[in-house]
């Protein structure tokens, strides 16, 4: 309280079970009183804050108009998936409003490791809580509706949102926004993050020599992400946090085991070698193993259902659903995240491929919609995208399967030949693990669907989808 409030700068975050909006003061002012303390939990339109104006008045920061019937859970990870402002450099943190948590969702997988794909899970596919509405709330809106400026690119930000308030200081600072690597919410470059760069800029610049003798260089965020974390405690993030939960909840509530299988996909693998540039050209991205593994899992479902089914034993039912809703495992820096392909039974390679792309994209990006992440009714996750051979899924409630895929890597193996017999010829080989409930499905049931999906694969009939002969 106290604190002198600029147009743009954030008051507070927003946190849901999966996003974390930045939320940007609409007037600018004095902060005369906090209503809503850090981590609590208010109802949708209660008063988190009051800014007082310059002319005397003040404005006070409301949760949101009455869009959405719960308000959400508050969280620490930043997730925003609207353009927000960067975080105030406040001495205290500001109010956080929150809100209750929503029903359970899945979580994400990716490509393999030679495949080119987007985000990967390399640990097991949990089930996580439904993404809250998109709506979130937005402070002071009816008092100074004109005054938060729409969201655009910064020209020297590298395409990122940069608010103005931003690009005026790095303009009044002499600061190159390309050159500075953002800290808030999506990467966001915010206020701290300009003035570090100026007070950087003014220091005695190193030797040169350094560079020249081979000296030391200091290594780039992306090559060492961990290395500030050593030594640190730090409270869990709400998404790392409910992660937590779902885990365990998924292993509590259903019986759960696996079974693995091997499949020969050299016929895959040559066909993809023979299509990926034109594919590439024709389809706008990279032709993955993935999308064959998800094409012949969708349709294996079709031909398994109990595989593609949800029970509640305190209704004692089970539901048999009607169509293939494909949950894909995502690794982002906030944690695993599954966006679903809705209808993906209805899709052929090109479709599923361009799904893919794109959710995993705009998953990564923070700019995936709520119900992309809800309504799944199986999952596939890639665990070979860092090169695992395969793992053991946890499955993400309420379904009953997730899939595991697991690097596809060339190995010697004995083959039948026609003329010749048995021979040892190098094959590209990849495991397929299935996680499934035994409450209702049984391990002839897995092994059938697993099969199922082999056969698919190792006979490499994809020519069709791919429009080629």
């Amino acid at each position: 309280e106290g604190d002198q409030v600029e147009v743009d700068e954030p008051l507070l975050e927003v946190s849901t079970d999966k996003v974390d909006t930045e939320i940007p003061s609409p007037v600018a002012g004095v902060l005369t009183k906090i209503v809503v303390s850090e981590d609590e939990t208010v109802e949708v339109g209660a008063e988190l804050a009051v800014i007082g104006g310059s002319g005397g008045g003040s404005a006070t920061a409301e949760s949101a108009p009455k869009a959405e019937p719960k308000a959400e859970p508050a969280a620490e990870e930043p997730a925003a998936e609207e353009p927000a402002a960067e975080e105030k450099p406040a001495p205290k943190e500001e109010p956080k409003e929150k809100a209750t948590p929503k029903a359970d969702q899945p979580t994400p997988a990716e490509a393999n490791t030679d495949s080119g794909q987007p985000g990967a899970d390399y640990g097991s596919g949990g089930s996580m809580p439904t993404q809250s509405p998109t709506d979130q709330p937005s402070p002071a809106e009816a008092v100074a509706p004109a005054s938060k400026p729409a969201p655009a690119p910064a020209p020297d930000g590298g395409g990122a949102y940069v608010t103005p308030l931003v690009r005026r200081l790095a303009a009044e600072q002499g600061v190159d926004l390309s050159s500075v690597t953002g800290t808030g919410v999506g990467g966001r470059i915010r206020k701290q993050d300009v003035l570090a760069a100026a007070e950087e800029s003014k220091k005695p610049a190193a030797a040169p020599a350094a560079a020249s003798s081979g000296g030391a260089r200091t290594p780039s965020p992306a090559a060492t992400p961990d290395s500030s974390l050593r030594g640190n405690t730090e409270k869990l993030s709400r998404l790392r946090t409910v992660i937590a939960k779902r885990m365990l909840e998924s292993l509590q509530i259903s019986a759960q085991l696996t079974t693995v299988v091997e499949a020969d996909v050299t016929r895959i693998a040559n066909l993809r070698n023979q299509v990926k540039n034109d594919f590439a050209a024709r389809e706008g991205v990279k032709l993955s193993f993935l999308p064959f593994f998800a094409k012949a899992a969708v349709e294996a479902l079709k031909a398994h259902p109990v595989v593609n089914s949800s029970v509640d034993l305190e209704a004692g039912t089970v539901t048999y659903h009607d169509a293939e809703n494909l949950g894909i495992a995502v690794d982002t820096e906030r944690g695993l995240l599954v966006p679903v392909i809705r209808g993906a039974g209805d899709l052929n390679v090109p479709g599923i491929a361009r799904k893919i792309a794109d959710l995993a994209e705009r998953t990564r990006t923070n700019k995936v919609t709520p119900d992309e992440l809800g309504g799944g009714t199986f999952t596939l996750t890639n665990t070979g995208s860092r090169g695992a051979l395969f793992d053991t899924p946890i499955i993400n409630q309420p379904q009953v399967a997730i899939l595991g895929v697991g690097s596809v890597v060339k190995r010697p193996v004995v083959v039948q030949d026609p003329e010749l017999g048995e021979v040892i010829a190098v094959r590209s080989m990849v495991y397929l693990a299935l996680s499934y409930d035994h409450r209702i499905v049984d391990g002839a049931d897995a092994a059938r669907f697993l099969t199922t999906v082999r056969e698919r694969l190792e006979g490499g009939q994809f020519q069709g989808d791919l429009g080629i002969s």
